[in-house]
């Protein structure tokens, strides 16, 4: 049986056990095909059958037989849709590029076939591709690219680059990201993962697997083709939630690997769990931590250090810091007791969010002849795997080589050594060959982090003057087995200096445990206090931007506000109460984040083949650093990007800084600009016609750079010019000064169904210099969607009896889509930050916090009920209509 694939005519297999996406990736080679759900909802493994888009993750690869296919490879790189893509910077990480641009190819032909160069709606573009997701939310520019191409605005080639250097890597299915980077001869692992919430674990054993004791591979072919074991328990023979690892088999195929993995066979004791925060509380509910050593060594999901604190049972709390805080709690007391209107005393609650990068966590780790172990991983922080896999192998640095080229999405979950890495090492190292472990969906949505549940209550008091008396803020997060809530310490931050006591808990359970997500406490803090702010405007009868202005002390958000007041959006808001089935209203959120930067970063420039070459050991999850470091040297050298090579995501580079926190680009930037000055530098000393500013002429620099052959300079960060507030904790610093956001949110309420659709969104970003807008505004647009599924849709459920996670897949964990999304406008405020280095600071957290506050204040805007629990269900907004 043969396929035409692309053009060429191809074997397909005639048993239904492979997929066709599995074929076309893995046998044929042609990995811009790419697979993330497995169950056909995300459209990253689209494929076009005869001409119909098609979700090759379902297909049975013999059902190819007697088509016509056409992959991304396929589309040759010239089809309009592709130049509009890269031209409107319609994509982020690139994951789920390649499955867009298919699904668009079709759509674009078809529509011009009927319509001509006339240009679709954006309803109608939403509903054509209403089976793919970007989980980094780059759909305006998807929106702006296929309506485009419809017009035949892209028929010819642009005349100027994309926006984005590697775009054109992306939308060709050229961009190689770690899974499909499996040398040949690579072995498949599988994690063998708990069954139980709570239990002891007696005896693991390997069933079928092949157990060895050698500790580095031996020169020569792999071994003879039996499966490989490894146990991951350690020395404590616990597990404490339902799809924790245990071990892990590797076989030559994925096929045989699971067939290894039934027959592992785990020896367990159960023990009784708690699986419910408000449960975990109680004197009498199972322990999760028994000792202080357990406790200690408890996983954490904030980025900064777990606060001291002491345990009550599976309580750790709390970590009391204040301003004044006996003032504050006396006041509010004394309101309480008298009544005052001025008093709003409130308790809000947030779902677990789950980070769900549509690239799972996946590690191809391979135990080189000289012993060097060479990981090729999807990660945040090369530098960081490196040293801690050197750690935990007890290798030389110059042993250990983590490449991550692309890296398909991350948002705080691929910060560290996580289980694949561990298991494709240990299985490599068994196996004498490379090995594969990727997280399928269901491990992906249980077992790779989560932003934490939280229930936050506040309390805000006003004076006679309506300005802002006391504030307390008691928050109780709920992060599995971790801990590590900074949800109440973030309401120091905001609305001046009055009287306030902050405290944060943790309650754990055995539930699988939390990582760091997008500003990590932010979004539920804002939740809760954003809603309270606009609660007391109603109580003061003021409106809720004006109490905001006269509360929040900082400059550079009052910049946005004036902003706000002028908007269309604000001033044409409905007013006075609303009727009807569908209800329009309009509402606001402020919110700030710290700034934070990496001292240690480090940019190396230098002359090779007479061309300039940047290397760091930093990584792109879609930020877009590799498009920033090559314009910052280039402006900086006063020489065509074209001139420039950009190597990063290979920890052999000198220190790149890691992909979380909003530090990336606030670290890498002003070190690229340090490595072009010291350049130059060196440049003249060959060349004197290399001027000391300014660009170079093209013959000068011709010249310069033939003499300078061999050259190499490394840039560093600096210091801003008032130093950082704190010192330097492992390449992570604070700064002075805190980012701001304003976001507007307009949103449909249909009070028959109960569903919320936001419709429109303005978001205006206090962040300093901007160093690549159109990049910039993505991040903002992706955080924007990112928020409102926070606030509509997602929840992970799981079973109150087992603990076992229900929604394990991308059907019933519902992230936004294309329709789901608001028209969003972007405004930066670029203002304020001139004392830090480079004058700017990150975004991607910032512009991510207020987003589902702005959507509850619209929700209540348009109806009278106040959402005190998240995410917005329809059965929930109907009960509080009624």
């Amino acid at each position: 049986m043969n396929v035409r694939l692309n053009g060429s005519s191809s074997p397909v297999p005639d048993s239904p056990d492979t997929t066709a996406a599995e074929h076309i990736r893995d046998r044929l080679g042609l990995t811009g095909t790419k697979t993330a759900c497995g169950t056909g909802v995300c459209g990253a493994c689209t494929v076009l059958v005869d001409g119909a888009p098609t979700a090759s993750c379902l297909l049975p690869a013999d059902r190819l037989a007697d088509s016509v296919v056409t992959t991304v490879e396929g589309l040759g790189g010239d089809h309009p849709v592709q130049r509009a893509f890269a031209a409107h910077d319609a994509l982020q990480c690139g994951y789920c590029t390649p499955g867009f641009v298919v699904g668009s190819s079709a759509f674009v032909d078809a529509w011009r076939a009927e319509h001509g160069d006339a240009r679709p709606g954006r309803e109608r573009i939403a509903d054509a591709l209403s089976g793919h997701l970007c989980r980094c939310g780059a759909y305006e520019g998807i929106f702006a690219a296929v309506a485009a191409a419809c017009a035949g605005e892209f028929d010819a080639e642009p005349d100027r680059d994309p926006p984005r250097v590697d775009a054109l890597d992306k939308v060709t299915g050229r961009a190689r990201f770690s899974a499909d980077l499996a040398p040949e001869g690579s072995w498949e692992g599988v994690i063998v993962r708990s069954a139980h919430a709570h239990a002891r674990v007696f005896s693991v054993h390997p069933g079928e697997a092949r157990v060895s004791a050698t500790r580095r591979p031996v020169p020569g072919v792999a071994v003879d083709g039996r499966p490989v074991f490894t146990d991951l328990l350690g020395e404590e023979r616990l597990v404490r939630y339902v799809g924790q690892p245990i071990a892990a088999v590797a076989a030559p195929t994925a096929a045989l690997a699971r067939a290894a993995a039934e027959t592992v066979r785990v020896d367990y004791d159960p023990l009784p769990a708690v699986l419910d925060a408000d449960e975990a509380r109680a004197e009498d509910a199972p322990r999760v931590y028994t000792t202080r050593a357990q406790r200690r060594a408890a996983p954490s999901y904030g980025e900064a250090p777990t606060p001291p604190a002491p345990w009550r049972g599976n309580v750790h709390g709390p970590a009391t810091v204040g301003w004044r805080g006996a003032t504050a709690v006396r006041r509010l007391r004394r309101a309480a007791e008298r009544d005052d209107p001025r008093l709003v005393a409130q308790e809000y609650s947030t779902a677990v969010q789950l980070h769900s990068p549509l690239e799972p966590h996946v590690c191809v780790a391979s135990w080189e002849r000289d012993g060097t172990l060479t990981l090729r991983v999807s990660t945040q922080t090369v530098a960081k795997v490196a040293r801690k896999a050197a750690e935990r192998w007890e290798l030389p640095p110059e042993r250990v080589r983590v490449v991550s080229e692309y890296v398909g999405g991350g948002f705080g979950a691929k910060n560290g050594l996580s289980a694949d890495v561990v298991a494709a090492a240990e299985l490599s190292r068994l196996a004498h060959a490379p090995v594969r472990v990727s997280f399928d969906r269901a491990e992906e949505l249980t077992d790779a982090g989560h932003r934490a549940a939280t229930r936050t209550r506040v309390a805000l008091l006003a004076d006679s003057g309506g300005n802002l008396a006391a504030m307390t803020v008691d928050s109780h997060g709920d992060g599995g087995i971790a801990v590590g809530s900074t949800t109440a310490t973030l309401g120091l931050l905001g609305y001046g200096r009055s009287p306030r006591r902050v405290r944060d808990f943790d309650v754990v359970t055995h539930r699988p445990p939390g990582e760091p997500m997008r500003a990590p406490g932010g979004a539920p803090l804002a939740w809760a206090l954003e809603q309270a702010v606009d609660t007391m405007a109603d109580r003061l009868g003021e409106d809720p931007l004006s109490l905001r202005r006269r509360w929040d002390g900082n400059p550079k958000r009052q910049a946005l506000y004036e902003r706000v007041a002028a908007l269309d959006l604000w001033r044409e808001r409905p007013r006075g109460p609303r009727t009807g089935r569908f209800r329009r209203g309009v509402g606001i959120a402020t919110s700030n984040w710290l700034y934070l930067m990496g001292p240690k970063a480090r940019v190396e420039l230098s002359v090779r083949d007479g061309q300039v070459v940047l290397r760091s050991a930093t990584q792109d999850i879609g930020t877009g650093i590799r498009t920033v470091l090559g314009e910052v040297v280039a402006d900086r050298l006063g020489v065509p990007a074209s001139d420039l090579r950009v190597e990063i995501g290979d920890s052999g580079s000198v220190h790149g800084t890691g992909s979380f926190g909003s530090r990336t680009t606030t670290s890498m930037g002003p070190a690229a600009a340090d490595a072009a000055d010291r350049l130059r530098a060196a440049l003249r000393e060959h060349d004197p016609r290399v001027p000391e500013a300014g660009p170079v002429p093209e013959h000068a620099l011709k010249d310069a750079l033939a003499a300078a052959e061999g050259v190499r300079v490394v840039g560093e960060r600096g210091r801003d010019r008032w130093g950082a507030l704190s010192p330097d904790m492992g390449d992570l610093a604070v700064g002075r000064g805190m980012s701001g956001a304003v976001h507007v949110m307009e949103v449909e309420v249909d009070t028959l169904l109960g569903r919320v659709r936001p419709t429109r969104c303005w978001a205006g970003m206090a962040v300093g210099h901007v160093y690549a807008e159109r990049l910039a505004r993505n991040q903002v647009e992706g955080a924007v969607v990112q928020g409102v599924g926070y606030a509509l849709f997602e929840e992970r459920r799981h079973d109150p009896t087992t603990g076992v996670v229900l929604t394990d897949n991308l059907e019933d964990y519902r992230i936004p889509g294309m329709g789901d999304v608001p028209e969003t406008e972007v405004y930066f405020h670029q203002e304020g930050f001139e004392h830090a280095a480079g004058a700017g600071v990150g975004l991607g957290e910032v512009s991510v916090v207020g987003v589902a506050a702005s959507v509850a204040n619209a929700v209540h805007d348009a109806t009278g009920w106040r959402p005190r629990d998240l995410p917005v269900r329809p059965d929930r907004l109907l009960e509080g209509l009624r």
